[in-house]
C-alpha cells in the first residue's frame, strides 16, 4: 500500500480543525528492485546518516581511538551462508561468528578509526585496509600497539597498528578462528595470544546423500530440564557433530608483533577458553570433546581444563585442572556441579580461582552455603586451598592492586539480591567485611562500579590510592540519571563525591588521564550536543548539597564530533513521572515530533519492555535521562511521521520471583493504563489515537495489551513469543515449568486469546531468529490464529534476520511497515466516539 494512506473524511475534518498538526506531510514511500520497501525520505535520510563514534582509551591514557561503526550492514552480508552448531552460527567461507549470543544481529564492521592524542587533542585518521570490515581495537598494556580483526570473504585476518604513527600491518598467515571467542589477546607488550584455523584443514565433510541412520536420544529417568536459552541451534545428528568438530578446531599460537613470527602452541583441538596469566607465561585452556548433547548448547559440552606453562618459545608443559563431564541436566537457572568459573587472580603472577557448588547447583535447595571458592598457585603441584564459602551463589572477584584487597560478590536469585565483601584471600583468619548489601534492581542507592586500571603486565585490577578506590555509576535519581565519580575510603567505608554530571547535560566518566584523580575524561552530551570527549580538571573543595560534588571542576572539549542528523534536534523530550493505580511510582520519556505546538493533541506510540522486580521500592525508580543526545532508531523514527513517542515506559511486574507471573496480566494492564492516562493528561496525546509496540518480551506485552484492553487502536509486535507452552521449562524469571503452573503459561500467552483481539496487530519476525523462546513458529502460529478467528493482522517475515534485525533493507522495511500500519489504524482512523 502506498504511503501515506488516504485520509478518511473524519481525519480530514480533524486536520482542517487543527486537531492534527500540519507539518507532517511526506512524499509516498518508494519501493526497490529487490522487493523491499523504503520509508519516506525524511526518515530514510536519518537512517542513512553516519553513525556516531565510540571511544576506546589506551591503558596508558595517552591515546584514544574513536571507532565509528556501520549502522546497518547489507542484506548480502546478512544472507551469507552459515552453519548452525550447538548455539553458535558460523559463516562457512571465513569461519567468522555470524551473530552475537542470543541472535542479536551480526557483529557490525567499523567504518573508521580516528587516533586522538589526549595531551594535545591532535586527531588523525587511521588508514584502514580497502573494503575492510574491522572489529574493535584491542590495546597492548603499554599503549604502543593495538590489534584488531578484519573480516574478509575467505578469512578473519589479524592486523596490528602502531599507536604513535597509526601505521597498520597485517600478520600474514594468521587466519583467526573467532567462533567460540578468545581469538585475540595480548600475552605481553610484544606478543599476541591467538586462536588460528588449523593449517591444511581442507573442506568439511559433506552430508551423506542418504541418512546414515536415525537420530536417537534417550533419557534414563532422571530429570533433564533445559531452560529456554539452553537449546539454541542444537546438534541433531552425527553429521552435525562432524561439522562442530571441523569449525571448532583451532590452533593456539603466539604472534610476535615485532618480527611477525607465528609460533604454534600445543596440538589442534576444540578450544573454548584461552586466557593468559598476569606473568605472561601461563595459559588457562579448556577444550571441548565428545560425547556431545542434542538438547543443550556448547557451553554444557564435556571439556578438559588445563594450565599450559610456556617455558620456552613454542615449548610448553601442561597440567590438567579438571575433566568436566557433559552437563545436560543442570537445574533451571542453576549451575553445573564440579569446578566452574576458572579465572586468574589478577594481582599475582599465576594463581587460579574457581568455585564449586555445595547445593547441587540448584537454587531450590536450602543449604548453609551454596558455593565454596578454591585457589591454587603455580606450579600447581600443591592441592588447591579452600579460601571461603558463600551463603549465596558466588559472583566473582575484582582484585585490588594490593594483594591484601579484593571485592567478592554473591548473588541471591530468589530475592534479586547482591552482597559485596572486602576480602583478603591470603588471611583466612580475617572475616570478610560487608561493603554493599542491596537489591540488584536498586538504582538510586547503587554505589557504582570500581574504576579499573591495566597494569604493565596486562592484568586488570581495581585502581587504588592508599586506602581509597574510585567508583563510577549512572547516578539514577528521581530526576533522572546523573552519572558520578566517587572516592571510597576503605577504612571508613564512606564515599566522597568528586564529580557529578550537570543537570543540563549527560557526562559519563571514561578514564583518569594522570597518576592522580585530578584530571579525567568524560563522554559529554546534551539534547543538542553530540557525544564528545571532555578533559575535566578538579579544582578546590566547595560546599555542596547531599549528592553533589565536593569539588569545583572545569571542562575542555577534546574532540569535536559533528551532529550527523541536525533535523532530529527539532524533536523535544521530557521525563514524566506518575503513579500506577496501586500507588507504585512509574515514569516514561515523552518525545514530541518536529514542529509540535503545545496544547495540540497528536497520535502516539507507546513502547515498553516489562521487567521483573522482587520488591516495589526498586520497581518504581526512574531510569534514563532527558539530557542525552537524541538518536532515532527503530520505532523512534516514527517521530518524523508525526507521532509522539511514549518511550521506555515503566512496566514492572512485581512479586516474589517464584510466583510473580501469577499476577502478570493484571499488572501489565495497570502499567499500560497508567502510562496512557498520564500522556493524555499532559495534553499531548490524543486518547483515541494511541498505538503500542514492543520487541521480544515487549512483543508479548504488545499482543497481550491488544488482546485484553481497548487502550490501543493498533499494535506492532516484533520478534515475540506468543505461546509460552512452547518454552515449557520457564521464561524470563518464571522458573516453574508448564506442568507446575499450567494456568500461568496459558494466561500470559496471547495465542490462546486470538479470538478476543481488540485491535489490528502487525507481526514482524526474523525468519532466522535464533532465540529459542522466539522461534519464527511463534509469529506464524499467532498470525494463523488471528486470521482463523476473523481478526485483523499482517505478518512480515524478514529473510535471514535473527532476533534483532541487522540488514539495512530489513530495517528500512520494518519502518515502512510500522508507518503504514500506524497511519492506517491509528493516525487516520475514525474516532471511536465521533
Amino acid at each position: 500500500m502506498p504511503f501515506p494512506t488516504p485520509l478518511t473524511r473524519t481525519a480530514a475534518a480533524m486536520l482542517f480543525a487543527g486537531a492534527l498538526p500540519m507539518p507532517f506531510a511526506f512524499a509516498a514511500a518508494e519501493s526497490t528492485d529487490n522487493g523491499y520497501n523504503l520509508p519516506p525520505k525524511e526518515i530514510l535520510d536519518v537512517m542513512r546518516a553516519p553513525s556516531l563514534p565510540v571511544p576506546s582509551v589506551s591503558p596508558t591514557r595517552e591515546k584514544m581511538l574513536l571507532v565509528s561503526w556501520q549502522e546497518y550492514p547489507s542484506l548480502e552480508r546478512v544472507a551469507t551462508p552459515i552453519v548452525k552448531l550447538a548455539g553458535v552460527r558460523i559463516e562457512v567461507k571465513n569461519h567468522s561468528k555470524h551473530d552475537t549470543p542470543g541472535g542479536y544481529g551480526i557483529t557490525p564492521c567499523a567504518t573508521s578509526y580516528q587516533m586522538v592524542t589526549i595531551a594535545s587533542g591532535q586527531q588523525s585518521a587511521v588508514a584502514l585496509p580497502p573494503n575492510a570490515c574491522p572489529g574493535a581495537p584491542v590495546w597492548s598494556a603499554d599503549g604502543k600497539h593495538f590489534a584488531f580483526t578484519n573480516t574478509v570473504a575467505d578469512a578473519v585476518q589479524l592486523w596490528v597498528g602502531d599507536a604513535a604513527t597509526g601505521k597498520l600491518r597485517q600478520i600474514r598467515g594468521a587466519r583467526l578462528n573467532p567462533a567460540f571467542g578468545d581469538e585475540l589477546q595480548w600475552m605481553s607488550d610484544q606478543t599476541l595470544l591467538v586462536k588460528l584455523l588449523p593449517k591444511g584443514q581442507g573442506q568439511p565433510l559433506a552430508a551423506a546423500a542418504t541418512p546414515v541412520g536415525p537420530s536417537i536420544q534417550e533419557t534414563d529417568g532422571s530429570k533433564g530440564q533445559s531452560s529456554t536459552y539452553e537449546n539454541r541451534d542444537t546438534l541433531s545428528n552425527t553429521h552435525d557433530e562432524d561439522l562442530f568438530d571441523y569449525y571448532a578446531a583451532s590452533q593456539i599460537a603466539l604472534v610476535d608483533v615485532g618480527t611477525l613470527a607465528i609460533t604454534p602452541l600445543g596440538k589442534v583441538a576444540n578450544y573454548l577458553t584461552v586466557d593468559s596469566a598476569p606473568d605472561g607465561r601461563h595459559i588457562l585452556v579448556s577444550a571441548m570433546h565428545k560425547p556431545y548433547s542434542y538438547v543443550t548448547t556448547f557451553e554444557r559440552f564435556p571439556r578438559e581444563v588445563e594450565v599450559w606453562d610456556v617455558v620456552g618459545r613454542g615449548s610448553l608443559s601442561t597440567h590438567t585442572l579438571a575433566s568436566l563431564p557433559l552437563a545436560d541436566r543442570v537445574p533451571i537457572q542453576g549451575v553445573p556441579t564440579g569446578p566452574r568459573d576458572f579465572a586468574w587472580r589478577q594481582n599475582e603472577p599465576a594463581t587460579l580461582i574457581w568455585a564449586e557448588a555445595l547445593d547441587g547447583g540448584d537454587w531450590k535447595t536450602k543449604v548453609p552455603a551454596r558455593d565454596k571458592v578454591l585457589m591454587q598457585r603455580a606450579p600447581f603441584a600443591v592441592a588447591p586451598t579452600e579460601i571461603l564459602r558463600t551463603e549465596q551463589r558466588f559472583g566473582g572477584f575484582l582484585w585490588g592492586e594490593r594483594k591484601d584487597f579484593a571485592l567478592m560478590s554473591e548473588l541471591d536469585e530468589n530475592r534479586h539480591w547482591q552482597r559485596t565483601f572486602i576480602v583478603n584471600v591470603d588471611a583466612a583468619q580475617e572475616k570478610p567485611r560487608l561493603l554493599w548489601d542491596l537489591s540488584y534492581d536498586e538504582k538510586y542507592a547503587a554505589p557504582g562500579s570500581p574504576v579499573l586500571r591495566r597494569l604493565s603486565n596486562g592484568a586488570v585490577v581495581i585502581r587504588q590510592e592508599g586506602d581509597a578506590i574510585y567508583l563510577s555509576g549512572k547516578g539514577a535519581s528521581p530526576a533522572g540519571d546523573r552519572p558520578f565519580l566517587d572516592r571510597l575510603n576503605l577504612t571508613t567505608l564512606k564515599s566522597e563525591r568528586l564529580f557529578r554530571s550537570g543537570k543540563d547535560a549527560y557526562d559519563i566518566f571514561l578514564a583518569f588521564t594522570g597518576a592522580d584523580a585530578k584530571t579525567f575524561l568524560t563522554w559529554h552530551q546534551s539534547p543538542l550536543d553530540p557525544p564528545n570527549a571532555f578533559v575535566r580538571n578538579l579544582g578546590q573543595p566547595v560546599a555542596a548539597e547531599a549528592g553533589e560534588p565536593a569539588y569545583a571542576s572545569t571542562a575542555t572539549a577534546l574532540t569535536h564530533i559533528p551532529d550527523p542528523a541536525p533535523a532530529v534536534r527539532a524533536i523535544k523530550k521530557q521525563l514524566v513521572k506518575y503513579k500506577r493505580a496501586d500507588g507504585l511510582d512509574l515514569s516514561f520519556t515523552l518525545y514530541t515530533p518536529p514542529g509540535y505546538k503545545a496544547g495540540t493533541r497528536v497520535p502516539a506510540i507507546l513502547c515498553a519492555y516489562p521487567l521483573d522486580y522482587a520488591d516495589a521500592a526498586s520497581a518504581g525508580q526512574v531510569s534514563g535521562s532527558e539530557q542525552t543526545f537524541t538518536r532515532l532508531r527503530q520505532y523512534r523514527l516514527l517521530l518524523l511521521a508525526g507521532y509522539a513517542i511514549i518511550d521506555n515506559a515503566s512496566f514492572p511486574i512485581v512479586g516474589d520471583p517464584k510466583t510473580a507471573y501469577d499476577t502478570y496480566m493484571d499488572q501489565l494492564v495497570a502499567d499500560a493504563k497508567a502510562a496512557v492516562d498520564e500522556a493524555v493528561k499532559l495534553g499531548v496525546v490524543d486518547p483515541d489515537r494511541v498505538g503500542v509496540t514492543g520487541h521480544s518480551h515487549g512483543a508479548l506485552m504488545t499482543a497481550n495489551l491488544v488482546a485484553h484492553t481497548k487502550l490501543f487502536r493498533a499494535g506492532v509486535a516484533t520478534s515475540g513469543s506468543f505461546n509460552k507452552t512452547l518454552t515449557p521449562f520457564g521464561f524470563q524469571s518464571e522458573r516453574r515449568s508448564v506442568w507446575e503452573a499450567p494456568e500461568v503459561y496459558q494466561k500470559v500467552s496471547p495465542f490462546f486469546y486470538a479470538d478476543k483481539f481488540q485491535a489490528p496487530l502487525l507481526i514482524v519476525h526474523g525468519a532466522d531468529d535464533a532465540n529459542p523462546g522466539t522461534t519464527p513458529l511463534q509469529a506464524t502460529k499467532l498470525y494463523e490464529a488471528i486470521r482463523g478467528n476473523g481478526g485483523t493482522a499482517r505478518l512480515v517475515m524478514l529473510p535471514h534476520e535473527p532476533h534483532w534485525y541487522t540488514a539495512r533493507e530489513s530495517n528500512e522495511q520494518l519502518i515502512y511497515e510500522m508507518v503504514r500500519w500506524f497511519d492506517k489504524y491509528v493516525k487516520n482512523v475514525a474516532p471511536r466516539n465521533p
